[in-house]
């Protein structure tokens, strides 16, 4: 479940919901994001029948929320970076 969890906070950051502790920043990066959640997604395949109820619940759970916030993500306009007038 640290793997999950570790998948589940690194997809996090990369929709912007989550400060990245290494740059201290809200970045966001919805490829990345993909990324994360279909690896998760994979991983759930993968350890079908060898995961006890509680485990198995709590993947879907977190699978499930993070779906649920990348489309949130992926329907708010492009954010604008500031451009600098010399």
């Amino acid at each position: 479940m640290m793997l999950v969890q570790s998948f589940q906070m690194q997809s996090y950051m990369q929709l912007g919901k989550l400060k990245n502790p290494v740059s201290d920043k809200i970045e966001r990066d919805l490829d990345a994001a993909q990324v994360s959640i279909d690896i998760l997604d994979m991983l759930k395949e993968k350890t079908k029948n060898n995961l006890d109820d509680n485990e198995s619940k709590i993947l879907e759970q977190i699978i499930s929320d993070l779906k649920l916030n990348y489309v949130e993500e992926s329907n708010k306009p492009a954010e604008k970076k500031e451009e600098t007038k010399t």
